[in-house]
């Protein structure tokens, strides 16, 4: 069976759907075995060969993955799921008076996003400091934190606590950052394969293909039933759940999305923040 890394947060709920409810998953339990991580985490074990097909952050994408056309996790405007929380100081420029910046881990392409906006577009080079996805604690120790998926969306319920405990801030979301500035949607991730491995599991690239997008499509189509099954596990609103899964994220590999992913990493290689991948490689 094809071995695939995914990733337990809100956002790719919809594109799991067949493989965690009837009647599709007894189906692919056949073709697939499935455990959930952090998007870092995918990256790492498709690049070591732990895992063959892993919904990766389009960072980590390298030369011998190919990109499984028609997936993707991206917005087109505001996401919410990227926070970049920052401490005002007076009437300075919050954005031109930060010289440190914590950041979540869990997802390198948001870091590097973080990267491409003060390096290339503001100019400046902030430290980023790896540190867990807690606000408070991340705005105590630097100007400024980044804030990625389920610990962004909860640090957004929770805004009057941050502020109580370390002052004003500004709330930037980042992937609106992006589209200000290059007109393209946003995208974190999307699914990658290494090719070798279809062979053994006697998956073709076509099967591969049309069991995630119907998966997608079939999450999509059970947005309610999503919304009932994540209330009780995060504490945010169920109308705040159902806006973000059908209005902040985007979930289509479209030609606009494919020429953010080559953007990003060409700005990426530009400010020395990942090496060149001068052509994408698809299945």
């Amino acid at each position: 069976m094809l071995r695939v890394a995914a990733i337990n947060f809100l956002n790719p709920a919809p594109l799991m759907w067949d493989f965690e409810h009837p009647p599709r998953a007894a189906e692919l339990a056949e073709r697939y075995t499935l455990h959930s991580t952090l998007p870092s985490r995918c990256a790492e074990e498709l690049l070591s060969g732990r895992a063959d097909l892993g919904l990766i952050p389009i960072a980590s994408l390298n030369p011998g993955l190919a990109i499984v056309p028609g997936c993707t996790i991206a917005s087109l405007d505001e996401v919410r799921s990227i926070q970049l929380i920052v401490k005002k100081r007076g009437e300075t420029d919050a954005l031109e008076s930060i010289r440190t910046i914590a950041a979540d881990t869990a997802s390198r392409s948001s870091v590097v996003y973080a990267e491409i906006l003060f390096r290339k577009f503001l100019g400046s080079h902030p430290a980023f400091l790896p540190a867990p996805a807690d606000a408070i604690a991340m705005l105590q120790q630097a100007d400024a934190a980044i804030l990625i998926g389920d610990p962004a969306l909860l640090a957004l319920e929770s805004r009057d606590q941050i502020e109580a405990a370390v002052g004003p801030c500004l709330w930037l979301d980042l992937a609106r950052e992006w589209r200000s500035r290059t007109n393209l949607p946003w995208v974190a991730a999307v699914w990658a394969v290494r090719p070798e491995a279809l062979g053994p599991s006697n998956l073709t690239a076509a099967q591969l293909t049309a069991d995630l997008e119907d998966s997608r499509d079939h999450g999509l189509a059970h947005i309610d039933q999503l919304v009932e099954e994540w209330t009780p596990r995060i504490a945010i609103p169920p109308s705040t759940i159902r806006h973000y899964l059908t209005e902040n994220i985007h979930y289509h590999l479209d030609r606009d999305c494919i020429g953010t992913i080559e953007l990003f990493r060409r700005y990426a290689a530009e400010v020395e923040a990942l090496p060149p991948l001068p052509h994408l490689r698809f299945l």
